[in-house]
């Protein structure tokens, strides 16, 4: 009886286990994707703020 109250527990353990570290491995796919939308939201607004700044360099002639 012991010897199947303990592979009970074990089984139990294990499937906890799993399921902590499927959690774990969410949580940093969520952080990841987060952290890719955050650099390409910022990377378009460098490239607006690039354009803007040529556009300024035309309206005055700096382009030249």
């Amino acid at each position: 009886m012991d010897s199947q109250k303990a592979q009970y527990n074990a089984g139990q353990i294990s499937g906890q286990t799993r399921e902590k570290a499927s959690n774990i491995l969410e949580k940093a796919d969520n952080k990841v994707q987060s952290a890719k939308d955050n650099l390409q939201e910022g990377g378009q607004q460098m490239m607006a703020k690039a354009q803007g700044a040529e556009g300024a360099k035309d309206a005055i002639g700096a382009n030249k």
